[in-house]
């Protein structure tokens, strides 16, 4: 049993900003709080403290070839053909080169403040499509690469079994993904097992999408596990032309139609939606996986989001591709990209006088933390996930309260996280995660196979 105190200068609490916060923290949860309190000799002393923040949604192994997609087609680029580019890539994986990249994302991840990823995970089987000795193999590298870089995980086995809607059978590219429902009944079995060597981790289920789930696969599929359920939902344009080719309905109207979606639902992208839709989001509790860099990256759209919070919706940010892993960046955009398409400046605060940056951590802070399974906040019960702000940083020189955080999101380029804690543990010192060089060392490495094969 650990148990250990810390003093942060600063602090956002879930009632807002403190001063001189002293927590008790035992088994890396938080057991007692008291403000405006004095340090004690023996005490961990942080400046400018938030609670860590929820990712809740990636494909860790798209880090590996962030990047290697950025050059244009003889007849234009999408969604659809960075596909294909994925697929070519995704063939080439083995279990190692899968954890060592999904390590450094997880490291690159808790240097930006998050400190929990929910995993949306796909890749189950080997190059010829037929499954591992262990059926969770892949699912064991990611619950392996979690432990080796300290992050919280929610793990997503996703279930895929057609190329699109209407049953199609999967493509050739596809058959690292598939599954029938017994089958993946016993996968989620297996990773129940691979996840018990991490305490605190929380297995979900994630139908990949509705063109890829047939509806009664779909209806299955919640009652498999207890924890949340996630989906990719209205990304593209051409997904909406197709599902109400279909069924007559657009991808949102039809989930609702169809399935019991409540809070424990995460409709990852939503990107074209419309009021009625984006009603039924919100009357739901479920929340909306935002991912905004990847969304860009992919050309994807923008969510109605000045709509969608003024109604009272639910959202989060998830880093996807990890083509850019960056916890400011994505709120950043989130904000940016609402601006650009309203024309106007603080679009998201929700009223007169109320901090941007606080709007969107907190929003993000509590809806990835629903997304994700878990407690959060600094406050007792809550995990002791804490990520400390440089006060040295320029962009931070002589702010207070809220406009650290929106100097934080709004004005400060790299370095502005000095620590990060999770359960209590410190896993990033000066900006740096405390295993760097060993991991970064196998993601070359692994690189370097994958890329010359």
């Amino acid at each position: 049993m650990v148990h250990t105190h810390f003093w942060l200068e600063q602090a956002l609490l879930p009632q807002g900003w403190a001063r001189d916060v002293r927590l008790g923290v035992q088994d890396g949860r938080i057991v007692s709080l008291q403000c405006d309190m004095p340090a004690e000799a023996d005490d961990t002393r942080l400046s400018i403290v938030l609670p860590g923040l929820g990712n809740l949604h990636s494909h860790a192994f798209q880090r590996g070839m962030a990047g290697l997609t950025e050059v244009g087609g003889a007849s234009g680029d999408s969604f659809w053909s960075w596909r294909e580019q994925m697929y070519r890539f995704l063939d080439r994986l083995d279990p190692d080169s899968f954890q060592a990249i999904a390590q450094m994302a997880y490291v690159e991840m808790l240097e930006s403040g998050f400190t929990r990823v929910g995993e949306f995970h796909y890749l189950h089987h080997a190059p010829d499509g037929r499954p591992y000795a262990d059926a969770a193999e892949m699912s064991a590298r990611v619950a392996q690469a979690a432990q080796a870089s300290g992050i919280g995980l929610t793990l997503l086995p996703v279930f895929y079994a057609h190329s699109d809607f209407g049953a199609q059978p999967p493509n050739p590219a596809q058959k690292r993904l598939v599954h029938d429902i017994d089958g993946f009944a016993a996968l989620l079995q297996r990773c129940r097992g691979a996840l018990r060597q991490l305490p605190d981790a929380v297995l979900g289920v994630a139908p990949h999408s509705l063109r890829a789930v047939a509806p009664d696969q779909l209806a299955a599929l919640p009652a498999l596990v207890e924890g949340p359920v996630h989906i990719h939902i209205a990304e593209q344009v051409k997904e909406v032309q197709a599902c109400l080719a279909w069924s007559g309905q657009r991808p949102v109207q039809w989930l609702y139609a169809h399935a019991a979606v409540d809070e424990r639902w995460c409709l990852v992208h939503a990107t074209h939606v419309e009021p009625q839709e984006l009603a039924a989001i919100v009357a739901s509790g479920a929340v909306a996986g935002l991912c905004p860099i990847t969304e860009a990256n992919l050309g994807d759209g923008l969510f109605p989001m000045q709509e969608f919070v003024r109604a009272g919706g639910r959202f989060g940010v998830g880093s996807d591709s990890n083509v850019l892993i960056d916890a400011a960046e994505e709120l950043r955009l989130l904000e940016y990209g609402q601006r650009l398409t309203l024309r106007g400046r603080n679009v998201l605060a929700t009223e007169a006088g109320v901090s941007s940056g606080r709007t969107l951590y907190q929003g993000a802070l509590q809806g990835a933390a629903q997304a994700l399974g878990v407690d959060t906040g600094l406050q007792v019960g809550a995990p002791a996930d804490l990520v400390e702000l440089d006060a040295a940083h320029p962009a931070l020189a002589c702010r207070q309260g809220d406009s650290l955080l929106d100097s934080w999101v709004f004005a400060a380029r790299n370095g502005a996280v000095r620590s990060v804690w999770r359960n209590g543990r410190e896993l990033v010192r000066q900006g740096r995660h405390l295993q760097r060089e060993r991991i970064a060392g196998d993601f070359r490495r692994a690189l370097a196979r994958v890329l010359q094969a």
